[in-house]
């Protein structure tokens, strides 16, 4: 038997059932336990997550080197055009915006807590040179 059987990541946030509700629906999670302190979900796909309170909570301020990138999630989507509509639409806010038309391989936003994640897209749209 292995001697660690499991993991969640934890964020910490003031508000641990408003982050739940949002990589709920942005995931589509169930709740699976949550305390006065601590709600935890789990998405089809088995990853568990969990949002711990902490009153006194900073967001990173990535990309900013003084508070750098304290913990960072990636999420593979096949339209990064329609995850990103939900990501706004749950209260989510891009971080990277790029100039150049035409499709992106990953984008960066902030969760409503200000935790730093990337939609990445599934498969890659063109092979990288260099």
């Amino acid at each position: 038997m292995a001697l660690v059987v499991a993991g969640v990541v934890v964020l910490d946030c003031a508000e641990p059932e408003k982050l739940a509700a949002f990589y709920e629906e942005l995931l589509d999670a169930e709740q699976t336990d949550a305390t006065a302190n601590r709600v935890e979900i789990k998405g089809g796909e088995g990853l568990r997550m969990a949002f711990r309170r902490d009153m006194t909570a900073t967001p990173p301020s990535w990309p900013r080197p003084e508070n750098s990138l304290q913990v960072h999630l990636d999420f593979h989507v096949e339209d990064l055009d329609e995850a990103e509509r939900k990501v706004v639409s749950l209260g989510g806010r891009p971080l990277e915006t790029k100039e150049a038309a035409g499709p992106f391989e990953e984008r960066g936003y902030a969760d409503p807590a200000g935790h730093s994640f990337t939609l990445r897209r599934t498969r890659a749209t063109a092979p990288k040179s260099g």
